[in-house]
């Protein structure tokens, strides 16, 4: 059992850690990285102590309510979870779609189908995970095994990069630039949206609930967070070595010039494979997670969420091979997605003090004050990237 728990608590950490890792957060941190360079270094810490902060509290309610995040917040107030259970699946199904993209990229990269083509095998490997008898110990062990696949990919790529590690440990605490749009985007693309669920919510599947169970969640809920970090700190060394000898990267895609300037041809196709897999992870815990908010509203739901999981996956699909990535709709969830965080977070603080949720449970004063703090400021940042993006879409 003891074994079996500690595959649990891993699964759980590399489901919510390769939700984080999609097509998005390599592009982010190259860009970032380019801008920024070394003192980009002090963004990842401030984003390291900030996606702690918020996932610790999160994971704990879920764990000690022994409930889903939508049920939590309908007994703050009524209506509450279905509220953010639509943002959270209109967002997890939008953003699907650019995941379905980045498999459909790096297939091309490996293998040199067509993007389409490739998105479409993509989805039909996802949808095969959850169809067979055993997918969850399935789902957790395909994102174990491609979890260390990216990670010691991109630690050959960083290698050859030769990066200035002395100047990005420096700058990492004496930073010359702090940008705080870089810092809410790093914060929002790893437990923004859908992504911070995902291993809670995975784990309360598995049987790991109530107060015996606080110690192995919040290591897993740390765990998570080190290991998408240790992926970020990677790619941040790998592209401030090429950034660092005076290159650019190519706009179009940033992480692809990196891996193929810092090791050639071979780069080029590592590049493919850390596509690939982070966009199939992303895929599969996307999917996953965004299900998990409806299956409770409906005994049906319940009953087959299975399938609820598979449609979820061929309708990203899809849309992807037919029409492409609606750019527009991307903008608008992404504003939205801003403002799932802080919701979340928020609800789950007033919970965690209201005893017919959490019975006898007295949480600790540091992370509500801590998960307070996030929240008023990605509270102020969500707000400030609705107004800067929303004009956008009638332009």
């Amino acid at each position: 059992m003891k074994q079996s728990n500690r595959s649990i608590l891993l699964g759980a950490a590399f489901l919510m850690a390769t939700s984080a890792i999609g097509p998005g957060f390599l592009t982010q941190t190259t860009f970032f990285t380019e801008t920024l360079m070394a003192s980009f270094g002090f963004v990842i810490l401030v984003s390291i102590i900030i996606d702690i902060g918020a996932q610790l509290n999160i994971w704990r309610i879920i764990a000690i309510s022994e409930r889903r995040t939508q049920d939590i917040a309908n007994m703050v107030l009524p209506g509450l979870g279905y509220f953010v259970a639509f943002l959270i699946v209109i967002g997890g199904l939008a953003f699907n779609i650019g995941n379905i993209a980045g498999a459909g990229l790096g297939s091309n990269v490996i293998l040199g189908v067509s993007p389409e083509m490739g998105a479409f095998l993509s989805g039909l490997i996802a949808i095969g995970i959850f169809l067979l008898r055993e997918a969850n110990k399935i789902m957790d062990r395909f994102t174990q095994v491609l979890g260390f696949l990216m990670i010691a990919l991109t630690v050959f790529v960083m290698f050859s990069a030769s990066p200035p590690v002395g100047e990005a440990v420096q700058k990492t605490f004496v930073p010359e630039t702090i940008d705080i749009i870089a810092i809410i985007t790093l914060v929002g693309g790893t437990v923004g949206g859908y992504i911070t669920f995902s291993g809670g919510h995975r784990l309360l599947d598995a049987g790991v609930k109530g107060k015996e169970s606080l110690p192995e969640v919040t290591k897993s809920s740390v765990s998570a967070i080190g290991i998408a970090s240790i992926m970020r700190i990677f790619l941040f060394l790998a592209t401030l070595g090429v950034v660092a000898q005076g290159v650019s990267l190519d706009p179009s895609n940033p992480p692809a010039s990196v891996f193929q300037l810092a090791a050639g041809d071979i780069g080029y196709k590592i590049f493919g494979v850390i596509m690939w897999s982070a966009a199939i992870t992303s895929v599969i815990g996307a999917a996953y997670t965004s299900v998990s908010f409806i299956r409770t509203m409906n005994p049906m739901l319940e009953k087959y969420h299975k399938y609820l999981i598979v449609a979820f996956i061929a309708l990203s699909t899809l849309v992807f091979v037919s029409i492409g990535k609606p750019v527009k709709v991307l903008i608008l969830v992404g504003a939205l997605n801003g403002l799932i965080l802080p919701i979340s977070l928020g609800v789950m603080l007033i919970a965690a003090h209201k005893p017919k949720i959490v019975g006898s449970y007295k949480h600790p004063v540091w992370l509500t004050v801590f998960g307070g703090i996030i929240v008023v400021a990605m509270s102020y940042m969500g707000a400030v990237t609705m107004i800067d993006q929303l004009p956008k879409l009638f332009q």
